[in-house]
């Protein structure tokens, strides 16, 4: 077994750390590794995150990393051989203790300060330190806290802290017992306010397979709700690469909190054939679970997915990603025995001023074209016209079942990139909004929609019905987003991350991309997970942190 190093004075120091860690390694492979010290098990954890995030199909690197071990920080190097992974997870990933892990992790000197934060925002610790230093600062001072334990019923789970607070009038700190729940809102004004609870039914995917990976996703998901609370969002990317050495990110039924795999080399176009059928895997499942969970939310949906190849303000566009996305889609959708339109934009505006978006130019041509293995003998034998029709947006272009007539009506809806044109004599706003109406409680799914007004000379698309407008557009909730993060200010190179929102359960994670040593490849490393969109700033200063 042998280890790629650099040439460098530390070479021999680096031998001898990486000797210990394999020896460590070995150990926790023939004892397993409850037998080892919770802090041990939180920096092997971690290590089996840093092996993980290589991949398994890498060559032997040693890759450095700085963890958390107990009270001291400890520079660490991380091998990715295959030890600590291989494709099969339920040998190699511990459930028993990962609450204790995640605890022991946080009550870290590094996190001291959010504990302590939390504190404050949470429980009667905040109140009583701003009634006593209302006249006098400093007289009521939060010096420390740490986890004790937690409690949990069938509803909420409880968190016990003790704080260690000094009085200006005592020498000694003296110790403080509290409690607040991981769903708990701030008392305090100055915290953020109130952010929407997660509930346990929001992070019941379809990908997931136990109670106990649900668990955890809910777990660390409320977490980060309360990191966002107090203005830490950067923690809770470090929460998710803590947790993220319980799954596996090529297996997408293991991988509970649907991070990106890596490797994807989206700086290179055309796109390699594994990366966008890897996209369009994960658009296809994003869009069942939309449908399954249709009956209990909004039935109008948007898919945005930006990589270079379906950017179109990029040269890098390919028209034939999005036929090959959408031709995927329809026929998934067919297997379930349901009957899909797909609506592509038509000519807009009147006389000699009508045009037709460029993105679109062709494509209900194109659609129609497609092999889609439709023929006699064929994979997909008569599923065009039955099961798979197209049309263009209108309420003209919506079908009703009719028993007496003998019709079948459409169960789902794709609209193709529908957007605003300047100049027209309408937006397409409304007669979206017709056909929305009319297709009535059936999924309309919107993929890459581009509906901000966009105003003329003319006066069209201005103040007037702005509103009403802007309330249509955020009726469509996001059930898949993927979208390159760029440097401002240059072209559309290199990529430095991704933000992405995997299914309409998932949240919404923050990814910073980095280059492996020796061009050995590249991760996607998790630096913000929210519920809620996050700004460029707070995008920005979680890369910076």
């Amino acid at each position: 077994m042998t280890l790629l190093l650099t040439s460098s004075p530390y070479t021999f120091f680096l031998k001898i750390c990486d000797a210990l860690f394999l020896s460590l390694l070995w150990y926790s492979y023939l004892n397993g590794v409850e037998s080892f010290s919770p802090s041990a098990r939180v920096a092997l954890h971690q290590w089996q995150a840093s092996s993980r995030i290589l991949g398994s199909g890498c060559s032997p690197v040693l890759v450095p990393r700085f963890l958390v071990v107990g009270a001291v920080t400890e520079p660490c190097y991380a091998y990715s051989g295959s030890i600590l992974w291989s494709s099969s997870t339920t040998d190699n990933v511990v459930t028993t203790s990962w609450k204790e892990d995640v605890m022991d992790y946080l009550n870290s000197n590094y996190y001291s300060d959010l504990l302590v934060t939390m504190a404050m925002a949470f429980t009667e610790i905040g109140t009583i330190a701003a009634r006593k230093n209302a006249f006098s600062g400093g007289s009521y001072k939060v010096l420390n806290a740490t986890f004790s334990s937690y409690t949990e019923d069938r509803d909420d789970t409880a968190v016990h802290l003790n704080v260690y607070v000094q009085l200006r009038s005592e020498k000694i700190p003296s110790l403080t017992k509290v409690s607040f729940s991981l769903d708990a809102d701030p008392i305090i004004s100055k915290y953020q306010p109130t952010l929407p609870k997660v509930l346990a039914t929001t992070t019941a995917t379809a990908t997931t397979t136990t109670s106990e990976s649900n668990k955890m996703s809910l777990w660390i998901r409320r977490w980060n709700r309360l990191c966002s609370i107090v203005k830490q969002p950067s923690i809770t990317g470090k929460l998710v690469q803590f947790i993220s050495s319980y799954s596996n990110p090529i297996d997408q039924y293991n991988n509970f909190l649907l991070l990106l795999r890596d490797n994807l080399y989206l700086n290179q176009v055309p796109h390699n054939r594994y990366v966008r059928q890897y996209f369009y895997e994960l658009a296809n499942n994003a869009i069942m679970e939309a449908i399954q969970r249709c009956s209990s939310t909004s039935n109008r949906m948007q898919m945005t997915l930006l990589f270079p190849e379906l950017n179109p303000s990029m040269d890098a566009y390919r028209i034939g990603t999005l036929l090959e996305l959408v031709r995927y889609i329809a026929i998934k959708i067919a297997e379930q025995n349901l009957r899909v339109r797909i609506c592509v934009q038509g000519s807009m505006g009147s006389g000699i001023f009508t045009s037709l978006p460029k993105q679109l130019s062709g494509v209900a041509t194109l659609l129609e074209r497609m092999d889609w293995q439709s023929g006699v003998g064929e994979e997909n034998e008569g599923i065009i016209g039955t099961y798979v029709k197209f049309g263009a947006i209108g309420k003209e272009h919506v079908v009703n079942t009719s028993v007496k007539e003998g019709v079948i009506g459409d169960d789902v809806f794709i609209i193709l990139c529908p957007q605003n044109m300047v100049g027209t004599d309408t937006s397409v706003i409304p007669i979206l909004q017709e056909m929305v109406e009319a297709a009535g409680d059936r999924p309309v799914i919107l993929i890459n929609p581009s509906l901000a007004d966009k105003v003329s000379s003319g006066g069209q698309q201005s103040f007037r019905g702005r509103q009403e407008r802007l309330d249509f557009c955020n009726s469509f909730q996001s059930i898949f987003h993927m979208e390159c993060l760029y440097m401002s200010g240059t072209s559309y190179f290199p990529i430095v991350g991704a933000l992405t929102k995997l299914s309409p359960s998932s949240p919404w994670v923050a990814y910073q991309r980095r280059d492996l040593l020796n061009n050995e490849g590249e991760v996607y490393i998790p630096v913000l997970c929210a519920e809620l969109r996050p700004s460029s700033d707070m995008i920005l200063s979680c890369f910076e942190s």
